[in-house]
């Protein structure tokens, strides 16, 4: 996933990094990466800073079956898309989980959420904001089932733009996560934790907004996948990275903390950690870009 900007309360920028080949958090103004880059990839250090980690990555295409039976050597869990990928026409992870479970991936499990504008062109076509997140919801909730995934598994929304939501946006994610909180599912939403100006001297991030708004509605606990990827305290494309309590927020159940292509704004001081035209590439497969993530469990969503 890639964030493509940190949405503002009057200027939403997309701020979730799902990569066209990975995941959340970018400038609204940055355009998604939609091929991978025939450049090497920057050497990836081998092992996680604590053994109590667990390494994982998301990215828009499938890799291929070999391809993923050879990347679990450094990974221990693969983001899954239910629905279609942000900026895409079609899932090529749709019917996949069984060959993952059988390799030994854990599972991050996502689907894709509504722009702003598309979820204003939809209530001036007289569905309301709450009424698209729970039709979304239940889209999601069918494909969790088709694909075979457990009772429990969190499913986590993208949520692409961010800062502090407007109120459409605000309704619609609550309404998709009530919606799959009421299914055999769990909801989960996949933010940022870039902070980001919101009023002079007031600053905010998505997680903070989306937390803030669901104690004040009472509403079903949501799971937090967190994307904030500037350098500190990102470490950068490398697989030696930092505690998941280091990201800036609580109780994360994980943290994407390297995206493709990288911010150059935010990630000057680990800029040399990916590859020269920016991305991160999966170690020993210089085509594979990717986002990386981190989690305190090999299957995040308990989608095993």
């Amino acid at each position: 996933m890639r964030i493509v900007g940190l949405g503002i309360l009057l200027g939403t920028m997309a701020v979730c990094g799902c990569s066209r080949g990975s995941g959340p958090a970018q400038s609204a103004s940055s355009t998604p990466a939609t091929s991978a880059s025939a450049q090497s990839a920057v050497p990836v250090a081998s092992s996680a800073s604590a053994d109590t980690q667990s390494l994982g990555f998301d990215r828009n295409d499938y890799p291929g079956d070999d391809t993923m039976a050879a990347m679990r050597k450094d990974f221990a869990f693969t983001g899954y898309w239910l629905t279609v990928p942000p900026g895409d026409d079609t899932n090529s992870w749709a019917g996949k989980r069984e060959l993952l479970k059988q390799q030994g991936w854990g599972f991050l499990v996502l689907a894709n959420g509504r722009l702003d504008a598309e979820i204003l062109k939809a209530k001036k076509a007289g569905t309301t904001p709450a009424d698209l997140g729970r039709k979304d919801a239940a889209v999601a909730v069918k494909a969790a089932q088709s694909e075979g995934f457990p009772k429990n598994t969190i499913v986590f929304l993208d949520q692409e733009e961010g800062g502090r939501l407007l109120d459409e946006q605000a309704a619609y994610l609550l309404g998709w996560t009530e919606a799959v909180a009421a299914s055999d599912y769990r909801p989960g939403v996949y933010a940022s934790g870039q902070r980001v100006q919101d009023d002079p001297g007031v600053w905010i991030d998505t997680v903070q907004d989306i937390r803030e708004r669901v104690k004040k509605g009472g509403l079903h606990e949501v799971a937090i996948f967190d994307t904030q990827d500037q350098c500190p305290p990102a470490a950068g494309c490398t697989l030696k990275t930092k505690p998941l309590s280091e990201a800036g927020e609580p109780d994360l159940v994980a943290w994407q903390y390297s995206q493709s292509p990288r911010r150059p704004a935010i990630t000057k001081s680990c800029a040399k950690t990916y590859a020269s035209d920016g991305n991160c590439y999966a170690p020993g497969f210089p085509k594979v870009f990717l986002d990386m993530n981190v989690a305190n469990s090999p299957d995040p969503s308990h989608g095993r």
